[in-house]
């Protein structure tokens, strides 16, 4: 059996390229003969780097030319309707699209040759239904939760996202603020640390951050690799997100967090997660439960400092949220995305 994968936006190695490669890493593990199309040598080592898992069998290619003469295709749409002509074919939207005429006459005709449009949330689903002619289908991100630990534990608030102010951005600006007056307001003892990937498209954010971080106890990683990520869920407390902040997520959808793949790691490793009430964060944190959902900067502050002066507070919710988040393992995106084919 042969199948074949593509993606506009393998280079990025974000979110959706790890949705990508795990398809390719189940298909591979049924004994699949997988294509990725790509002009990059390179990005298969990279990939197993960023994400922490083997990709042994893949193999990348000039062009899938559509799934032409595969079995399967599974395509990540950029919001375009490819004509996909494996026999089996899988289309992926890893985010809202609307007004792109998705209903069109040429749409629905390709629309034929696809067996089923796949999801990422139930925030991304209530776009692409409404947008294409589709009845779409949510299969979360998988996350390799059994790999991320609770260690011994100090004093830090995380945050783990991409550098970026292209079109979604993560808000560490808001966080970095926020932290210097929870500092300021004496808690003294805590330090923050930003972590994520700064490869396309680095502008001179990130250095603005480093110098309005100056006087605080607060790093700014860039690039980690898996093991250290891995370390970093391990000693943190809290996990702070910002995505979606200041945004109408009904007029500007994309511009939120379609997901979380970073807020079901930090889960994992018992971190208890304060985060922005938008998008697809919501499907996964039950406020006060599991974590905190915030809307004002002021309340997410207010909730940090009750949390972190009430440790027995803090280690139950930390419980809640590594139980929850066992949904989201790859074993069953595996289950799942094999019962689709």
């Amino acid at each position: 059996m042969r199948a074949a994968i593509y993606s506009p936006y393998l280079k990025t190695l974000g979110g959706g390229e790890r949705y990508v490669f795990s398809v390719a890493r189940v298909l591979l593990s049924c004994g699949y003969s997988v294509d990725i199309e790509s002009v990059d040598v390179s990005i298969i080592d990279r990939a197993e780097e960023k994400f922490g898992f083997s990709l042994d069998g893949l193999s990348i290619v000039d062009s899938v030319n559509r799934g032409n003469g595969y079995d399967l295709c599974f395509w990540l749409s950029d919001g375009s309707v490819p004509t996909l002509l494996a026999r089996k074919n899988i289309l992926h939207f890893q985010r809202p699209f609307w007004n792109v005429d998705g209903k069109s006459l040429l749409n629905r005709m390709k629309f034929m040759r696809i067996n089923k449009v796949v999801v990422n949330s139930e925030f991304t689903k209530r776009f692409i239904d409404k947008e294409y002619p589709v009845e779409s289908l949510v299969l979360y991100p998988p996350v390799d939760v059994k790999k991320f630990k609770s260690g011994k534990k100090e004093n830090l608030i995380l945050y783990v996202g991409r550098f970026s102010q292209l079109e979604q951005s993560k808000g560490q600006d808001v966080l970095l603020r926020s932290f210097k007056k929870l500092y300021d307001a004496g808690n003294k003892d805590w330090k923050l640390i930003l972590a994520g990937g700064s490869e396309v498209g680095r502008t001179s954010y990130v250095d603005r951050l480093k110098e309005n971080a100056k006087t605080y106890p607060v790093k700014i990683i860039e690039n980690p690799k898996f093991p250290e990520l891995k370390d970093l869920y391990s000693k943190a407390k809290i996990f702070w997100s910002a995505s979606g902040y200041g945004v109408n997520e009904t007029k500007e959808p994309n511009r939120v967090e379609h997901f979380g793949i970073t807020l079901v790691e930090a889960m994992s490793a018992g971190l208890v997660p304060f985060v922005f009430a938008a998008g697809g964060h919501r499907e996964i944190m039950k406020d006060s439960e599991n974590g905190f959902l915030w809307k004002t900067t002021s309340a997410l502050i207010n909730k940090t400092e009750k949390l972190v002066s009430d440790e027995r507070l803090l280690r139950r919710l930390a419980l809640a949220a590594k139980k929850d988040v066992q949904k989201y393992s790859y074993e069953r995106f595996a289950k799942e995305f094999l019962s689709l084919i």
